[in-house]
């Protein structure tokens, strides 16, 4: 054989080999690469799906949807009790309570407009329930009148699908505080004319009655309040299924 053709055969056997090579560190580079970038983007969807999340108040279950809206807050601080203190406080009070029993049951998914002492537009709330697509709005206010003789319990609806929700909470409220049945109203108030679905709004009690006062600031009385919201809820929706 010509030695001048056997070493240039020889040099391009060594040659193959690099060139595999070659072929083989591109092909693990743009694999990682590819990798790389694919664990970034999960990564980021991931923290863009926590900050969303952060700004729903509500459970990971799937059950009935809830809208609790804790009446006025912020610069709007509602009704000024017997003793002073401010109708919005114990409405958040009394709304945090119902949330928290709801995340225990899984039949049900809360969600809040407000959670701390903020001022949140009435059309913004009602906005908040639609958008959700929730399957109840429920408000909770405290009462108040010029006389502190007067007390009770109260219960507003606005549209005919929003009665047998009234009447479920109303009834376990009254049976629960023990307070005056004042009854179960139509009323065009704005946080329940602009929700979509069947919406309530309940009055607790009178907070210019010094009894009631006592009882819906304290405690005992805030979670007997809750509890019995949350009672009239299952009860709701006992009838609906």
């Amino acid at each position: 054989m010509n030695r001048r053709y056997k070493t240039r055969k020889l040099a391009n056997m060594a040659v193959l080999p690099l060139f595999l090579v070659v072929i083989i560190g591109t092909v693990i580079f743009l694999v990682g690469h590819y990798t790389k970038d694919s664990r970034m983007m999960t990564k980021a969807l991931s923290s863009s799906a926590e900050e969303k999340g952060n700004i729903r108040l509500t459970s990971s279950n799937n059950g009935y949807r809830i809208m609790i809206d804790a009446g006025h807050g912020g610069k709007d601080p509602g009704a000024q009790g017997r003793s002073g203190i401010e109708e919005k406080h114990s409405n958040l009070a009394i709304a945090q309570k119902v949330y928290e029993l709801l995340l225990k049951d899984p039949q049900f998914d809360p969600r809040m407009t407000r959670s701390d002492d903020t001022f949140v537009e009435l059309d913004e709330r009602a906005a908040m329930a639609n958008e959700w697509k929730a399957d109840v709005m429920l408000s909770i206010h405290g009462n108040s009148y010029e006389s502190g003789n007067i007390s009770g319990t109260e219960t507003y609806y606005r549209y005919e699908n929003g009665i047998p929700l009234a009447m479920a909470i109303h009834q376990k409220v009254v049976e629960a505080m023990g307070f005056e049945d004042r009854g179960v109203r139509e009323n065009h108030l704005k946080v329940l004319s602009l929700s979509e679905m069947p919406a309530v709004l309940v009055e607790t009690g009178y907070l210019t009655n010094g009894a009631e006062e006592a009882v819906l600031l304290s405690e005992k009385g805030q979670i007997k309040a809750a509890q019995a919201i949350v009672d009239g809820l299952k009860q709701y929706f006992e009838g609906v299924e």
